[in-house]
């Protein structure tokens, strides 16, 4: 399974042209709870359909924590807030209408602290929680969601063409964040710091926590040589630092003493520095923080791995196991190595000892279902990633690689039916046709000819969608 899905090049998968809104795209009188939230799940469609997300449930399940917790301590909301998590270097978060939170990985990588984290997320939720994107669209009188996701290309040229982030997009909000969706005013932004400074506290965090977000979000990107363009945009940042350190400075020092708890932090950081992180960097943190804390050891394995040294990386993952003998990350990272080295016993002892820590873990569930495919248990294998597909529906890999073996069993029709799902899920809509007429030569049964229906009905869903985007 991917960890993350492709990026497709915006103008041409989805359509989408930096042009004029039709007047008769979204014409409300007023923009209520309803059509926010039609428009978020919409808009999250697009986003995950256009950008790299992390699908990885150690990742996930951290990031949504963080939300949960925040959330928890508010007034009650209308929003479920989901958080994905997108992988690129940028420090950059936004929030879209619906309560949909979106995280880069950047931000995580570059942060010192799990409170710095919250902070920003304060910030993106207190501007769903205040209706500033809900507002601003009501008041807009005509809006398009394709207006907004033409403001989202400007991230996702940022991160095709490697940069730190896309110059159109990043124009205000605190991690240079919600700006994809709308420019905030002064306003909305000083609403936004001073309710998630709030939160944060509520939330039971280290409110210095957003002060150092801003702090290093400023650093890392003067350090870089230029400085990007929603902080010469919005020059205030430096009133808001300022603002921020003034609320700091009259709190409770129980509040500024809090105790900092970074252990889920750092485990989180080490894994994405060792799967997606800049080698060097990487490398650099790993070693400065030794070899006796057993996580750290794991992520010098995965980096070895990633260099292809593959005798370093089994003796750091042999010590990390030593270290931590029970725990299911380094199992399922372990069991990971050694299924793409070929010691298929060896990981499979070390992928059924994860998942019998945390069943739940797809992507461990994902490679043992490949483990057993490969190992000829066809059976095991399909009913393997059918459970992991309850997880992640739409990952393009998983469907592919139950497709296939699928077809191997001579199930024609379902198998045919998982490569449309695979190709649709990618954006690639002819090949998306060519299965599916496939499985339509080969569904016999009700059962099957329902299936294809389904399917039907789920592209034509996408293709609504995607029309509503050009």
């Amino acid at each position: 399974m991917k960890i993350f899905r492709s990026i497709v090049a915006m103008g041409c998968a989805l359509g989408i042209a930096l042009a004029p809104v039709q007047a008769d795209a979204f014409l409300f009188s007023k923009f209520g709870l309803k059509e926010e939230m039609e428009m978020g799940r919409e808009f999250e469609v697009l986003v995950k359909s256009s950008l790299p997300i992390i699908e990885d449930p150690e990742i996930r399940n951290y990031v949504q924590g963080i939300v949960d917790r925040i959330v928890k301590g508010l007034p009650p909301q209308p929003y479920k807030f989901p958080a994905n998590v997108v992988l690129h270097n940028s420090l950059n978060a936004f929030a879209a209408p619906g309560g949909f939170v979106f995280v880069f990985s950047g931000l995580i990588m570059n942060l010192k602290h799990e409170s710095d984290l919250a902070g920003v997320l304060s910030h993106e939720i207190a501007h769903v929680s205040q209706r500033h994107i809900a507002g601003r669209i009501e008041r807009s009188k005509v809006v398009s969601l394709g207006s907004l996701v033409g403001m989202l290309a400007g991230v996702a040229a940022g991160i095709a063409g490697g940069g730190s982030a896309g110059g159109a997009a990043m124009i205000g909000s605190m991690a240079a964040s919600s700006a994809a969706m709308l420019n905030y005013s002064r306003i909305d932004e000083d609403d936004a710091d001073r309710y998630g400074l709030q939160y944060l506290v509520k939330a039971g965090y280290n409110p210095k926590g957003m002060g150092r977000a801003f702090e290093t979000l400023r650093s890392q990107d003067w350090s870089r040589g230029s400085m990007p363009a929603y902080l010469s945009t919005h020059p205030d940042i430096n009133m808001r630092l300022t603002t921020i350190r003034a609320h700091l400075q009259i709190m409770p020092k129980s509040l500024l003493q809090r105790k900092e708890d970074d252990r889920k932090f750092r485990r989180i950081q080490t894994l994405l520095l060792a799967r997606h992180g800049d080698a060097d960097m990487a490398a650099r943190a790993f070693e400065s923080r030794g070899d006796k804390d057993a996580v750290n050891v794991m992520g010098k394995g995965m980096l070895a791995a990633r260099r292809n040294s593959v005798k370093e990386a089994e003796a750091h993952f042999d010590r990390a196991l030593t270290l931590a003998p029970k725990d299911e990350l380094i199992l399922r990272e372990a069991g990971i190595f050694e299924f793409e080295k070929g010691d298929i016993g060896k990981a499979r002892r070390c992928l059924e000892r994860a998942l019998r820590l945390e069943p739940r873990d797809y992507y461990a569930l994902f490679f043992h279902a490949r483990l057993l495919d490969e190992a000829g248990d066809s059976l095991g294998a399909q009913e393997r990633y059918r459970e992991v597909l309850r997880y992640v529906p739409e990952d393009s890999e998983v469907h592919t690689y139950y497709g296939r073996s699928l077809g191997a069993s001579r199930k024609l029709c379902e198998g045919y039916l998982h490569l449309a799902y695979a190709a649709l899920y990618r954006n690639s809509n002819s090949t998306a046709m060519k299965w599916l007429n496939k499985a339509k030569a080969e569904a016999k049964s009700e059962a099957e000819k329902s299936a294809v229906k389904a399917f039907e009905k789920k592209a034509a869903e996408r293709k609504k969608i995607i029309k509503e985007a050009q």
